[in-house]
């Protein structure tokens, strides 16, 4: 079964290569809201789990549908609106969901165009569904930290007080993160003037004005682009550390075990390259730091190493005869390396 992360990335690239045909509600509730509920364990197929079209007892609005309501343990829990991908998500899109909240005992509501997913609730007041959402993921563009976040509405982690516990908090820092986003991009004449202050004793003009907003922007890209920057080369300082002690002989090192992991990467390594060379001639010889993989078992025709002895796991990847080591997560990120590995592997073939 693959995990949540796993069909977010399926889900993700459905979007970027696909999301001009997803001009309807229609097809973005069958090509990602319905993966996205079945990435998170529920049955999508149980109209009791998934109920689509959920019709309640609306003051003042008879007819009126919720896309979908989650059911947990037979109580209505999430309830879900689709717009098309094109529709830029606002508050004005809250009113069925608002409605609903408060004649149900859902906890959690989801306004979604396909790309974008706002996750709300009721911090400000009880039964009454916020109008900022505590949670805003972009499934093209998530990182561990929303993962973790998501795992807490799977259905079998659900739990309405771990999600609550952290929804106040992730609600406020999403905002500041909007703020902040907002003010790289256009700096307000207050903040200019606050960033300023000491830095030029000129009159403020309108077109001294200009120019510091401008001045600023790039001053505030610049600092970012810097962290980044700043912290990626200390990671990749800190990895280099890592290997360097992986790697140092040991008087105490343990006999040769090959996992079930090293196992599987093998398989996976000789199933992406079996077209392009006879996989009788991929063979698997395993050593104490790493499992090579090699071509007729021969250390002069090496395909891949996994470096799988360690809490960072690396697969190996040659290119004549340096190697270079990529990080990788899963044993499914292997294949996001198979076109490297077929033209390794064609340079063997007699």
């Amino acid at each position: 079964m693959n995990t949540i992360d796993e069909n977010l990335r399926f889900i993700a690239e459905r979007v970027k290569s696909h999301s001009s045909t997803m001009a309807t509600e229609e097809a973005v509730k069958t090509a990602i809201v319905l993966p996205f509920l079945r990435a998170l364990g529920y049955d999508i197929f149980d109209p009791t789990e998934v109920v689509p079209e959920f019709t309640a007892d609306v003051v003042g609005k008879k007819g009126e549908k919720v896309d979908y309501a989650i059911k947990i343990d037979g109580e209505i829990r999430i309830l879900i609106e689709c717009k098309p991908i094109s529709i830029s998500l606002e508050s004005k899109h809250l009113d069925q969901l608002y409605r609903y909240f408060s004649v149900t005992n859902a906890k959690f509501a989801i306004l979604t165009n396909g790309r974008t997913f706002n996750f709300y609730t009721d911090l400000e007041a009880p039964n009454k569904l916020d109008t900022r959402p505590f949670l805003v993921f972009d499934v093209t563009d998530f990182n561990t930290g929303t993962i973790s976040e998501l795992r807490k509405f799977e259905k079998a982690a659900f739990d309405v007080s771990a999600i609550l516990a952290t929804a106040e908090r992730l609600k406020y820092t999403s905002g500041a993160k909007q703020v902040i986003s907002k003010l790289i991009e256009e700096p307000t004449e207050e903040f200019v003037r606050m960033v300023c202050t000491g830095l030029y004793e000129g009159r403020l003009t309108a077109q001294a004005r200009e120019m510091l907003t401008g001045v600023v922007r790039t001053a505030f890209r610049e600092v970012l682009m810097d962290n980044v920057k700043s912290r990626l080369s200390s990671a990749l300082a800190d990895t280099e550390e890592v290997i360097e002690k992986i790697d140092a002989p040991s008087q105490d090192e343990p006999e040769i075990v090959t996992t079930d992991e090293e196992r599987e990467g093998f398989m996976i390594v000789r199933a992406i390259v079996r077209d392009t060379i006879s996989a009788t001639r991929v063979v698997m010889r395993d050593q104490k730091t790493y499992c090579g993989i090699l071509i007729d078992n021969n250390n002069r025709k090496p395909l891949a190493r996994l470096w799988f002895n360690r809490s960072v796991k690396y697969i190996g990847l040659f290119d004549g005869e340096n190697e270079e080591r990529v990080i990788i997560n899963t044993l499914d990120q292997i294949y996001d390396h198979a076109e490297r590995l077929r033209a390794t592997a064609k340079r063997y073939v007699d």
